[in-house]
């Protein structure tokens, strides 16, 4: 592992350790953007408490940072514990990353996703599914459809892995021969998989759930894909609709959101998305922004 994927993960990794306190995203943004007008050292050195302090922090602020660098032997040990359970680490300067993500988050993208599962998904066509945990009959079975073109189509399925709509079609592609990845919430370490799932957390492999983690997934699932399906969602309410409003107002990807007459899907059409049905589900190519088909 090279010395700036090491950096990344001791800047925002816990470490399996509860009372480490990691840079936050926007903490990671503003010292991205510091060091990016920061002189480069001559030769080849470490981070100095001078360096950040030439840059705006101060001391308790630089030695915080510093702090989080030299914990190598503890990075080597959980690096160690990843790999006996299958746990790969992606930053956002290694090769693997999902270029999209940086494309389109850009330092809003997580500083590392760790992976279990087939990593070669992530170079294939992919679409994203998102929908409500309770979910009516006729959502549900735009859920399956989903999944199942997805399939057909040879797009990888990506979803949450939540009760609902996430796991109707993931189990649909699945059972339909398609590839699935699971943008999750909860421990890594604990899933099983086979060479058509991945699993990425955008945390630690063996953090357990909780409704941030949920919450913050969401901006990874949309950016990951030029597409994104809505099955259901809640009105002003719920994950996926605060991913999905997040989305439309940031612009991370196309939304087509099931036309099943509910105020929701009405209000998400407000903002920006297109109404679909289960039939234009037959044809993911044929699925345009009305701009972008107005201008053809």
């Amino acid at each position: 592992m090279r010395p700036a994927e090491q950096g990344f993960l001791l800047l925002t990794s816990s470490l399996g350790d509860p009372d480490r306190r990691p840079l936050s995203p926007s903490q990671l943004r503003i010292l991205g953007n510091r060091m990016a007008n920061m002189p480069k050292p001559s030769g080849q050195r470490d981070l100095t408490a001078g360096d950040l302090l030439s840059i705006g922090y101060g001391h308790a602020q630089a030695q915080r940072i510093l702090s989080l660098l030299e914990d190598g032997l503890q990075l080597e040990r959980y690096l160690l514990k990843g790999k006996k359970q299958g746990c790969v680490p992606l930053t956002r300067v290694s090769s693997a990353y999902p270029k999209r993500l940086l494309d389109t988050l850009g330092q809003e993208s997580p500083g590392c996703l760790w992976a279990k599962g087939d990593l070669t998904l992530l170079e294939s066509p992919r679409i994203a599914l998102v929908g409500s945990r309770d979910i009516r009959k006729e959502n549900q079975e735009f859920a399956w459809e989903a999944g199942v073109q997805a399939a057909r189509q040879g797009y990888v399925l990506v979803s949450g892995n939540a009760r609902g709509a996430d796991r109707i079609a993931q189990d649909a592609c699945l059972q339909n021969g398609g590839r699935v990845i699971c943008v999750i919430a909860d421990e890594l370490s604990s899933k099983t998989t086979d060479d058509r799932i991945l699993y990425l957390s955008e945390d630690d492999f063996d953090q357990p759930f909780s409704a941030q983690r949920a919450l913050s997934r969401n901006r990874v699932i949309h950016a990951l894909c030029e597409k994104t399906l809505v099955a259901q969602s809640g009105l002003h309410t719920g994950g996926t609709w605060d991913g999905t409003a997040k989305n439309l107002r940031l612009g991370l990807s196309s939304v087509f959101c099931f036309q099943d007459g509910s105020s929701a899907a009405d209000a998400l059409v407000q903002l920006g998305a297109e109404p679909i049905n289960c039939s234009q589900l037959e044809d993911f190519t044929a699925l345009q922004p009305w701009i972008e088909n107005f201008l053809k």
